[in-house]
């Protein structure tokens, strides 16, 4: 079900960081495909393909007030207390990352500088639609976005069958301030985001996850249009040692593979007893579940349990593996996490598992894939705000500084660069 790793720890790591580079050449003559025709065609192109991918013919695109009053009434009552929960809880932590720019003057004679904060102003948001239908996307995107002050934040989401949206996304997209919603999917609602149409507004930036097609619009046109990330497959790194509770490691195990096939999920642990103890609780729990043959596939294609020398070895695998989601079961958490350098999310304790952090914790779920925590980070405040540079010099501070930035100038070359401090300067060229 699960292979036990000893040695070759290497090969396996490049294996598990080679599936996450996604392979886009097979899909891109389709993507390019409707990418142009809705740039040209607009709306007709995006009723064209809800007829043809979701089975839908639309006579509006945008979802109305009374279809929101509607899932507001029919919505499960003890569901939306907890999605107003997890609202409370994710705009509380992102309420911290709030950022407000800064002034100042420096020592020299009448120089001011700072950065100016502004947010971005039109944000699109994507929602997977049927099965991968997800209200904690809905919150992790638009919480964030308000925060940081977007001024117009749409959202897109395939429809049901029979053209509807699930009652709980709508419920999510009005208590986290989304401002309009539209029945749109797939690369077509990516290309739409990216160029308007007569419906749909155009935005700066689009968030938020989807399938092969969706990822490979969303590289397509990150040349016109800001994107938070093109993630890949999930994965979970568990660091355990001889303190830890079996079931709890394989259910935690389980918790990603149950995503799809290409999702890892892989113990680490200095502890070959553990290690043993986790595979037998694997296959009991395995069996249970309404996902069994994907969590099979999955453990047996990107499942591990690596067996380190120690604790230390098992840190440094992590941090060269670089996890969207890892999790500390060791008698002492909190006096290891700070080692742990690359990581999309750390989870500290048994009783911390990575569905905490999924839903209700307040961190944003949206994480680096295939070992991009070494260099990205979670989707935050940050990523719906532009920070612009503030630059004033008086008379008197620019001939203090005028030879030094001509000297620098006519080092590289730009006369032009030079000139423009010498008529200053000299008032002459």
């Amino acid at each position: 079900m699960v292979r036990v790793i000893e040695k070759e720890i290497k090969n396996f790591i490049e294996e598990i960081q080679n599936r996450s580079i996604g392979d886009y050449s097979s899909v891109y003559p389709t993507v390019d495909k409707i990418l142009r025709d809705v740039k040209v065609n607009k709306d007709a192109a995006l009723k064209k393909y809800s007829l043809e991918f979701d089975k839908v013919e639309l006579e509006n695109l945008e979802v109305t007030e009374e279809e929101i009053k509607t899932a507001f009434k029919t919505i499960d009552k003890e569901l939306f207390e907890t999605i107003k929960r997890a609202k409370e809880n994710i705009e509380k932590y992102h309420e911290k990352q709030k950022s407000n720019g800064y002034q100042f003057k420096t020592e020299e004679k009448d120089i001011i500088l700072g950065q100016l904060v502004n947010p971005i102003e039109k944000v699109g948001i994507y929602v997977p639609g049927g099965k991968a239908s997800y209200p904690s996307t809905v919150l992790m995107n638009a919480i964030p976005a308000k925060i940081a002050g977007v001024n117009e934040l749409v959202m897109i989401t395939p429809p049901l069958k029979e053209g509807k949206i699930k009652d709980s996304i709508l419920v999510a997209a009005a208590i986290a301030g989304v401002d309009r919603i539209f029945k749109v999917g797939g690369a077509q609602g990516i290309a739409a985001l990216a160029y308007g149409t007569e419906t749909i507004p155009k935005v700066y930036k689009i968030t938020g996850p989807g399938n092969i097609y969706v990822a490979a619009a969303k590289k397509r046109v990150s040349d016109i249009v800001g994107i938070d990330m093109v993630a890949g497959p999930s994965e979970i790194l568990i660091i355990a040692d001889k303190a830890a509770n079996p079931s709890y490691v394989a259910a935690d195990l389980i918790s990603q593979a149950e995503h799809d096939e290409m999702a890892a999920s892989i113990l680490i642990t200095d502890c070959p007893l553990l290690a043993d103890k986790v595979i037998r609780e694997l296959k009991l729990q395995v069996k249970n579940l309404k996902r069994s043959e994907i969590v099979k596939k999955s453990l047996k294609n990107y499942g591990a349990i690596i067996i380190a020398a120690n604790i230390d070895e098992a840190i440094d695998l992590a941090n060269e593996i670089a996890p969207e989601h890892l999790e500390l079961l060791t008698e002492n958490p909190f006096d290891l996490y700070k080692k742990i350098k690359n990581a999309g999310a750390i989870f500290l304790g048994e009783y911390t598992p990575e569905p905490v952090g999924d839903y209700f914790a307040g961190p944003n779920h949206t994480l680096p894939t295939g070992s991009t925590a070494k260099f990205s980070s979670a989707l935050s405040v940050d990523d719906f705000i532009k920070k612009t540079s503030l630059i004033y010099y008086s008379k008197e501070a620019l001939l203090e500084s005028a030879d030094h930035i001509v000297r620098f100038a006519e080092n590289e070359g730009l006369s032009g660069h030079g000139n423009a401090i010498r008529i200053r300067k000299d008032k002459k060229l």
